[in-house]
């Protein structure tokens, strides 16, 4: 690699961007730096990446190929159009190519067939992102790293969640923001490793989306919801083995009843289901049954493993009803600290303490608040 810089008297300090010619739909070019490409070996590997730079640089753009860099009487470079690259006969295993950056404005990919060019760039964002890490930038956001990172990523999903719950589109507008601050963080501060940048990040998801949706961007056919999810699955295990079973897929970092419901609908796919709520039903009856048992006779483990089989049931109960477990946990939660918070103002219009209060005077001021809602 040092004789090709040598050779074409370029400085890699100045930004160059080392790929793999043979996994370009991985790892992509950045158009707005200097591009080398190893690993063009043959004809062949020359047109699958000139086919797949053309949908980063016009075809005409002129590349440098360099073969058998730094070896005395062997040493070949030459300046072609991208089009012609697969067209030189001499293209053997000492082949590089290099692509010199493109003016920013015009380092952008083509856009599929038949979609426009993206109307709302994250540009401006990431130009911020970049001068807070850069030299002279923030110190307290140059520490950070994507471990570090991780409490306020989970903070800005769940603030996010919060505003579609209040359903304030402002609020929600400003917490989207935020979250993806931290997908344009998480990003940046890969790009500094050479893992990948915010345009991986959305060539990926934008790739997934029109693989698993062959029933709009190709020729599949689907008559309903459960078809599309059937056809997701699928396509999904094709796309990632799961080795360590069908269930494996579902992130354990989730939300224990968000995780229940997600394992419950992923195995009901398969058939592993209830055929009507009535068996939904029973199974909470009967884990109900068995945590009385444990109550009675049983250890704290007992009683521990009993508890977790009827939370569990009534996830899948609440499946059958079409309700949202998490949902549904939450607004009993904010409607608790409504009906306390109604006692709590009772209490300080009479000038007590909530610990002044009996069981019976709280009772009937939470009584009084569950009417007046």
């Amino acid at each position: 690699v040092e004789a090709v810089y040598t050779s074409l008297g370029i400085d890699p300090t100045r930004g160059l961007c080392i790929l793999d010619g043979l996994a370009l739909d991985e790892r992509p070019p950045q158009p707005d730096m200097a591009n080398l490409i190893l690993q063009v070996y043959n004809p062949r590997v020359a047109s699958e990446v000139k086919l797949s730079l053309m949908e980063y640089y016009p075809d005409d753009y002129k590349v440098w190929v360099v073969r058998a860099a730094g070896v005395p009487h062997e040493e070949k470079m030459i300046e072609v159009p991208l089009y012609e690259l697969d067209r030189l006969p001499w293209i053997d295993h000492l082949t590089s190519l290099y692509l010199p950056p493109r003016p920013r404005a015009e380092s952008k990919p083509k856009p599929e067939p038949g979609y426009p060019e993206a109307e709302f760039p994250l540009d401006p964002l990431v130009k911020v992102m970049d001068a807070l890490l850069g030299p002279g930038g923030c110190p307290w956001d140059r520490e950070q790293t994507h471990q570090s990172l991780r409490p306020y990523l989970i903070e800005e999903t769940y603030e996010v969640i919060e505003a579609l719950d209040d359903g304030d589109m402002d609020k929600l507008a400003d917490e989207l923001g935020d979250l993806l601050l931290q997908i344009v963080f998480h990003a940046a501060l890969a790009r500094e490793r050479e893992y990948f940048d915010i345009n991986d990040v959305i060539l990926k998801i934008t790739q997934k989306m029109i693989r698993r949706h062959p029933h709009v961007f190709g020729e599949a056919k689907v008559e309903s919801a459960g078809e599309v999810l059937v056809n997701w699955e699928q396509i999904k295990r094709q796309e990632v083995k799961e080795a360590n079973g069908y269930l494996s897929g579902i992130p354990r970092m989730l939300p224990a009843l968000l995780r229940a419901q997600k394992v419950q609908a992923k195995a009901a796919r398969v058939g592993f289901d209830w055929p009507s709520i009535e068996g939904a039903w029973e199974k909470v009856k009967e884990e109900l049954k068995e945590l009385e048992e444990a109550q009675l006779n049983g250890s704290h483990g007992q009683k521990f493993e009993e508890l977790g089989d009827l939370l569990f049931a009534v996830v899948n109960l609440a499946r059958f009803y079409g309700v949202d477990s998490e949902t549904a946990l939450t607004r009993t939660i904010d409607k608790f600290i409504r009906r306390f918070g109604y006692i709590e103002a009772k209490a300080i219009k009479e000038g007590r303490s909530l610990h002044q209060l009996t069981l019976l005077e709280m009772d009937h001021w939470w009584e009084e608040a569950k009417h007046k809602e």
